[in-house]
């Protein structure tokens, strides 16, 4: 079988390598994400991998159908760059890697959190700018311990997450429309508001939808605790991005942790001329209490090892018309 991996790294060839010498594939490597103009480049192969997060137009899933492919596999566990309807209308599955490490995310986010809960950028700011280092008393820091948690979403990465949390001993709380009975033992579900009003941390872990979309807004932020933290490991059109930066400017937050932000498609993966970079990226790295990774927190050698297999293996499966748990509907 021949599969065509589009948006490949470097870091993902030994796995993808590894991959198709064990199952007998034949596996062709492409930098470049899929696009209206590199589709055709899927000409002769029987599948394809993708890794982006830029939008695949609907033009793209009528070009892979006439070419005869019949799905898509992601390598991440987002999905919002697709238009379901236009693939399913096309004939074309969409796989994604629902569970290929959810604790190198959740990791990524408590380190975030634990870096402004300790005031570590500012500091930083005081030593590197003023030669300031004086124990002052308005950096003095909360321990977790003391801490309320609060995660939006509690599914796979939001319930590592929650284990991390509460194994430093953290109240944990959390909103979800599907509660897992099984995480009891980790978090206390309570609603929307409830979450946003008591968290000294207020961790996102859902999808981005029309109906999560800018969900962390004015609003949300003025019903959250005065100093709160908030930490995005999901996606950046979750936050209002601008009522996040006057809620920092005017200290009514106390510090943000963002691996995502919502216009990071055009340069985050990327190196890039400074003009090319966002005012709002620029206005937010500034800040100290402010922490920002290039959407990296999966980046761990078990979470790349696990997207290039598991994206592969449903590349056959679902050519085979075999079973598979990661089709998204």
């Amino acid at each position: 079988m021949k599969i065509l991996m589009y948006s490949t790294h470097e870091h993902e060839r030994t796995y993808a390598e590894e991959w198709a010498k064990e199952t007998g594939n034949q596996v062709t490597m492409e930098m470049v994400p899929l696009t209206k103009e590199t589709v055709a480049m899927a000409k002769g192969y029987d599948g394809v991998s993708v890794q982006q997060t830029s939008r695949i137009d609907e033009e793209v899933y009528r070009a892979l159908h006439e070419l005869g492919i019949k799905q898509i596999s992601t390598r991440t566990a987002g999905v919002d760059m697709f238009d379901l309807q236009a693939a399913a209308q096309n004939g074309i599955t969409i796989t994604n890697v629902a569970i290929y490490s959810p604790r190198a995310i959740a990791e990524m986010g408590v380190t975030h959190a634990m870096y402004l809960l300790r005031n570590i950028g500012r500091f930083n700011q005081r030593m590197d700018n003023d030669y300031d280092f004086r124990w002052s008393g308005d950096l003095i820091a909360k321990e977790i311990y003391t801490c309320t948690v609060g995660l939006i979403g509690a599914g796979h990465i939001g319930g590592a997450t929650a284990q991390i949390y509460r194994a430093l001993g953290a109240r944990v709380i959390a909103f979800d429309r599907h509660p897992d009975p099984e995480l009891a033992p980790y978090m206390e579900y309570v609603d929307f508001e409830t979450v946003l009003k008591e968290s000294d941390i207020l961790s996102l872990h859902v999808p981005l939808l029309p109906s999560t979309e800018k969900m962390i807004d004015a609003a949300a932020i003025a019903m959250m605790k005065d100093n709160a933290i908030l930490i995005n490991m999901a996606r950046g059109g979750l936050v209002d991005t601008q009522a996040l930066i006057d809620a920092l400017n005017s200290g009514r937050l106390g510090g943000a942790g963002l691996d995502t932000l919502a216009d990071e498609t055009t340069y985050f993966g990327k190196q890039v001329d400074a003009e090319e970079v966002p005012d709002d990226y620029h206005e937010l790295e500034e800040m100290p209490n402010v922490v920002i990774t290039p959407h990296v927190a999966f980046f761990t050698n078990v979470a790349v090892r696990n997207m290039v297999r598991i994206s592969l293996d449903d590349v056959v499966a679902v050519i085979k018309g075999q079973r598979t748990k990661n089709i998204v509907k």
